[in-house]
């Protein structure tokens, strides 16, 4: 019964929400994951009872400050999106200094919410072991033929041209990639282990971002201040409920929900406000996440992660290899004998057919493609022009033409 009305909770809201949710698409995320799996309603609702709980005693059940080892997969289509390192690392920093209550601006903290603001006892650190105990720096960088991604989680996986998970276990996924619209989404916690972790867009990661601070609390089991609802609960109890989300960066008071005379906490990281104007997690929200690491706890296993150990197996990272080209190429052209069709910018290539057609419109070859660089023997037809046409599965297709000398 528990998980029914929890369901039915999480699924009704107001459109406009929704709508809104340019910069977060938990929520939306979550709603359509409930929706193709309603099993996943009572798991949720177990893992947040469970943290209700625990959350009183998790400081002291716990090590004092949890650190999480972190794999960052960044996947670009253009040498522009291969963010650098340095890139990388700036973000974890904000991220840290963020739940640790440590950034610059965390002296704006209103006056009045300076006594529940949270050193949340939490930080962010690039792997240094991999699953297989070997080295690395925490960060995969991968060329990908996808120019945009949504939601829908195949950035995760490499056979959809991402990057697969690493031990979800172990250690906190981020993806970076060009998302469009959208600056970021989580999983919830819960949900399929293979799909688990953080995607930031590219405009959104790194510099001052703290997209990456919003979402990690949603990693960490925090909600929407408004709990996604018309004066929802997020069930901490020193956020007060607020009517919605809050867009931009206000000033003073904003009263709603009746929750004077201090009003909205719009300076907390879980709500839309612009990100120049948030600056705190409040101590609620810190036992509510640390719940999540005592015994039994959803993110216990990420205490026994070896990601931060040195690593056992020490070995060079084999250089990404780059297109040359992000389409096509057909070459030589004219052609005597042999015309080569360079496809190494999309993999997903292989495995259609191609079809050479002559100029009164008659298929004179069929050829099968079975190579990043697909070689065509082409010696056997007569000389004059002809065009090569293929197509792939989600529909792009190429049409080139050749002169066969």
């Amino acid at each position: 019964m528990k998980a029914v009305l929890f369901f039915t909770l999480i699924t009704l809201t107001f459109a406009n929400n929704i709508t809104a949710q340019k910069g977060c698409s938990t929520f939306s995320y979550q709603q359509k994951e409930l929706k193709n799996n309603p099993a996943l309603a009572e798991k949720i609702t177990a893992i947040e009872s469970f943290s209700q709980q625990n959350r009183i005693t998790a400081d002291g059940a716990v090590t004092a400050v949890i650190r999480i080892p972190v794999v960052v997969h960044v996947l670009y289509h253009t040498p522009q999106e291969k963010i650098s390192d340095a890139q990388v690392i700036k973000q974890l920093d904000i991220l840290n200094k963020c739940f640790r209550h440590q950034n610059a601006d965390s002296v704006n903290t209103p006056a009045v919410y300076k006594s529940v603001a949270a050193d949340c006892e939490i930080e962010f650190q690039l792997a240094k072991s991999n699953p297989r105990k070997a080295s690395t720096t925490g960060i995969v960088k991968k060329y990908t033929p996808i120019t945009s991604w949504t939601s829908d989680d195949k950035m995760k996986f490499s056979a959809e041209m991402g990057d697969d998970a690493w031990d979800t276990k172990s250690y906190l996924n981020i993806w970076v990639c060009n998302l469009g619209d959208f600056a970021g989404y989580s999983s919830f916690i819960g949900g399929p282990e293979n799909k688990d972790g953080l995607v930031i867009g590219f405009s959104a990661f790194g510099g001052n971002n703290k997209t990456a601070v919003h979402e990690a609390g949603h990693w960490l089991n925090l909600r929407h201040l408004w709990g996604d609802e018309y004066c929802g609960d997020d069930s901490v109890a020193d956020t007060p409920r607020q009517a919605s989300y809050t867009p931009g960066c206000p000033s003073g008071i904003r009263i709603t929900c009746g929750n004077g005379p201090y009003g909205d906490m719009y300076s907390n990281y879980m709500d839309f406000t612009s990100d120049e104007c948030t600056n705190l997690f409040t101590l609620g929200q810190k036992a509510k996440m640390k719940a999540l690491f005592v015994p039994g706890g959803a993110r216990y296993s990420i205490l026994s992660s070896t990601g931060l150990n040195p690593p056992l197996i020490i070995e060079s990272p084999l250089p990404e290899e780059d297109p040359k080209w992000l389409h096509p190429q057909l070459y030589p052209n004219p052609v005597t004998t042999q015309i080569t069709l360079e496809l190494s910018y999309d993999i997903r290539w292989i495995g259609s057919i191609i079809q050479i057609v002559n100029i009164q419109g008659q298929t004179v070859m069929n050829v099968s493609i079975t190579s990043k660089k697909q070689l065509i023997n082409v010696s056997r037809l007569q000389p004059g022009m002809y065009f090569l046409a293929a197509k792939k599965g989600d529909g792009e297709s190429i049409k080139q033409k050749f002169i066969k000398l």
